[in-house]
């Protein structure tokens, strides 16, 4: 499993990935707009394909993961992206890693608990306002659950 970071080369592939994921290169989260465009993140690659990718922004002293998708699941691929971004973040020496999850995703959410992640905050009806800036976000994610609410996790690293 091979880990690089996104660079000029990698940018196009990865921006395509994320609007066939995520619908948009846009993502919003607690009310801001991330452009995938300019962020910087990880990539693993198999046999010259992507086969997951993290991004994230370092603010203020904290790091957000904004993004992080595996395409071949249970194979470690998210938990090794994971791990990059806190090792960045510790290089950069900031205080949390943190990002938000919707309350439909039950994988995200296990998986992120599974790594130490500690549930920080529920932010009720979040994503109402997330769909005024970015309507393309559906009403019913994973198992036909409403998306209403974002879920804040977050990793102490101080």
């Amino acid at each position: 499993m091979k880990i690089r970071e996104i660079d000029k080369e990698l940018r196009a592939r990865v921006i395509k990935l994320i609007k066939d994921s995520w619908g948009s290169s846009i993502i919003v989260s607690r009310g801001k707009v991330h452009n995938i465009d300019n962020l910087p993140g990880f990539v693993v690659i198999e046999d010259n394909n992507i086969v997951g990718l993290v991004t994230y922004k370092i603010e203020d002293n904290e790091c957000e993961i904004v993004s992080l998708d595996s395409f071949n699941e249970n194979k470690g691929i998210g938990t090794r992206l994971l791990e990059r971004v806190v090792l960045r973040a510790r290089e950069e020496g900031c205080n949390r890693v943190w990002l938000i999850t919707t309350n439909d995703n039950i994988r995200a959410i296990r998986f992120y608990q599974k790594r130490d992640f500690n549930m920080k905050a529920i932010h009720l009806n979040a994503v109402e306002k997330a769909r005024e800036i970015k309507p393309e976000i559906p009403l019913k994610g994973y198992d036909d659950i409403p998306i209403l609410h974002e879920i804040e996790f977050e990793k102490a690293l101080k």
